[in-house]
């Protein structure tokens, strides 16, 4: 007895959708992967590389990001900010943020100086911590932003001494009134004897390389399966049609 395939026009077609959509999803998961691993290698390079010196003048954010930056100036000790929901270690608390004049110039860096612990029992009561007074020099690696929290209801307007869930340098531009480069710098040490408090121990960026990889193995499966699953039932129609016509 002869095995035939049998073609049938609905799957068929439903098997060409299927597979040109785990392969699209799966090429596209690749190129989510070979994006990430070239932002990897700019960030080894970026950190690896000698500082560049911030002199005020405008450098747009994606040119410097995951840079390492030197830059010269005073803190702007009347506008601190305190980003909240940053736990780090298990324990609650706040990311500073504190605008920082670049000397010589009138332009400003948003500075994230470090972390603080929040109290267990008045969430709004922050630790001493010290602010540098006079010209100081820090170094630490230029970010876009330091991060995005689920921001419930209306954010509220900036203030010194504000605590809020999220603040980029364009919103603390409008709230300060300050030129602010379009990048924060996450601070790698301290900037003098008394600014040692606070926690610099930032949480790499989260890239998922391997999320992806494992994505787009998950789509080319499905194409494949579908295949398969399309020539098994086509053979298994098949047979069933010759088995009917041996009967007759």
């Amino acid at each position: 007895m002869r095995i035939a395939f049998r073609f049938t026009l609905i799957p068929f077609v439903a098997t060409v959708l299927v597979v040109a959509l785990g392969i699209a999803l799966g090429n596209w998961q690749e190129r989510r992967a070979a994006g990430k691993l070239a932002l990897e290698a700019r960030l080894m390079q970026g950190v690896a590389a000698a500082p560049l010196v911030l002199d005020g003048y405008a450098v747009p954010a994606a040119e410097v990001e995951f840079r390492r930056v030197r830059v010269q100036g005073q803190f702007v000790r009347g506008w601190p900010l305190y980003l909240d929901n940053r736990p780090y270690q298990g324990r609650a608390g706040f990311y500073v943020l504190m605008p920082f004049h670049i000397d010589g110039t009138a332009g400003n860096v948003l500075v994230a100086r470090g972390w603080l612990p929040r109290d267990p029992v008045r969430r709004d009561k922050l630790p001493d911590y010290a602010t540098p007074a006079g010209t100081v020099t820090l170094e630490g690696v230029a970010r876009q932003h330091v991060g995005h929290v689920m921001q419930l209801g209306t954010a509220p307007a900036l203030r010194p001494g504000a605590i809020v869930q999220n603040a980029d340098p364009a919103q603390v531009a409008a709230g300060t009134g300050l030129a602010l480069a379009p990048f924060v710098i996450e601070q790698a040490g301290a900037a003098g004897p008394d600014d040692a408090t606070l926690v610099r121990d930032w949480p790499a960026p989260a890239l998922g390389v391997d999320k992806h990889r494992g994505y787009a193995f998950q789509w080319y499966a499905l194409a494949a399966m579908a295949i398969i699953f399309y020539v098994w039932n086509g053979y298994r129609r098949g047979k069933s049609s010759g088995n009917q016509r041996d009967e007759h």
